[in-house]
């Protein structure tokens, strides 16, 4: 099948599967097991068990075809689905209690229980979703990180990391790309939305650089490889970096190879996408200042500078803050640009590049595993404070 048309038929099955199950799930619970109207004794018995099966059934179902298609020779997912198994019936039963109180059942009643039930009725593909995708593969990654190759539990892969050089600059240079590339970004992006703001085509620059945010990092990355591209010196320069090099009478430079100046070429390209994503977010930010407190400042004989930096930039300081910090998340996982650029030689490893090698190059599920759990360490602090100022934002 044509890829195209296998694509577009996922997604009509998706979206189609999704639409069905909310009418169905909806039709069943207003119809079928709680409709607004009295419901005797006998009848809530009956729905009751109805409501049991409607509810077990599905779920019993899926944990049914994952531990069928659990690989036998591992006994940890098993007992995982197991365990999340008997969790799901317990609480689904507990929930048939709390829909199907006994005795008569009034339309009062039916209704309010089903309105308690629908909003998990919607949560419940995101939750299972999430389920599968996320909490699932954080245990397990736990589970291998503990692991070591000949079989014993404990804590052997971590001390191995620790003590590998490469893990070593590999975490330096993760922490060097937080120094820079998220100051950077939000610098730019800060001094872009200013500028543009006060420009007649300003809108038609701010496209321009927010271009690249449409680009992905390997694209990025190929564009920038060729901008570094070094040739013999008798050859003629298409790397646009060292065609100025020669042409003011310098030798041909292999950029990504002079550590640790190469660090410092990567990063550009995480700032040159990241900068549009930080522009758009201040702009937007800057334009919410009340004119009131710009034109009192201009009253009371500020200039430019003093507007900016004493005015403007402590009143969107929250904004900052959030853009820094998404960033920092970005850069903690930075992997595809140093994977095509440079898969990690010349003292440009990062934490998510050594992740990959171990896990897929030297197949050392262990290391890689406890690379990725100290990846995910060091990004939830932050990812959680983004989130806590984010609903402070909101309240």
């Amino acid at each position: 099948m044509n890829p195209a048309l296998q694509g577009l038929v996922t997604i009509i099955i998706g979206v189609g599967g999704c639409v069905g199950y909310f009418y169905l799930s909806n039709f069943l619970l207003d119809r079928l097991l709680m409709p607004a109207r009295v419901i005797g004794d006998a009848e809530a018995s009956r729905r009751r068990r109805l409501g049991q099966i409607f509810l077990l059934a599905v779920p019993a179902l899926l944990i049914l075809a994952a531990l069928l298609m659990s690989d036998a020779r591992f006994t940890a997912p098993w007992l995982f689905w197991l365990a999340v198994g008997a969790a799901v019936v317990v609480g689904l039963w507990r929930l048939t209690d709390f829909m199907f109180a006994t005795g008569e059942l009034s339309a009062g009643h039916n209704i309010s229980r089903a309105n308690m039930v629908r909003p998990w009725l919607f949560l419940a593909p995101a939750m299972i979703a999430l389920g599968l995708y996320l909490t699932y593969p954080v245990f397990e990654t736990l589970r291998l990180s503990l692991i070591a190759r000949d079989g014993s539990i404990g804590f052997a892969n971590y001390a191995f990391m620790f003590g590998e050089q490469k893990f070593r600059e590999a975490l330096g240079n993760n922490m060097f790309w937080l120094i820079v590339v998220p100051a950077m970004s939000t610098a730019f992006g800060l001094i872009v939305a200013q500028l543009t703001d006060r420009l007649s085509w300003g809108n038609i620059a701010k496209m321009l650089i927010f271009m690249p945010m449409a680009i992905s990092m390997v694209g990025a990355s190929v564009i920038w490889k060729l901008v570094y591209e070094a040739r013999p010196v008798d050859v003629e320069q298409i790397g646009v970096l060292n065609a100025i090099w020669v042409a003011m009478g310098g030798e041909p430079q292999h950029w990504l190879q002079l550590a640790p100046w190469n660090n410092l070429f990567l990063m550009a390209v995480l700032i040159w996408i990241q900068t549009g994503f930080a522009m758009v977010i201040l702009s937007a930010a800057l334009r919410g200042i009340p004119e009131e407190t710009v034109e009192a400042a201009i009253v009371d004989g500020a200039g430019p500078f003093q507007i900016f930096f004493k005015i403007k930039v402590p009143q969107i300081m929250s904004t900052i803050v959030v853009v820094w910090t998404t960033i920092t998340l970005t850069v903690l996982k930075v992997f595809d640009i140093v994977f095509a650029m440079t898969n990690g030689q010349w003292g440009t490893q990062v934490l998510a590049n050594y992740m990959y090698d171990k896990m897929f190059r030297a197949n050392d599920w262990g290391v890689g595993s406890a690379a990725a759990m100290i990846i995910m360490l060091l990004v939830t602090p932050i990812l959680v404070w983004n989130v806590r100022n984010a609903r402070k934002e909101m309240r």
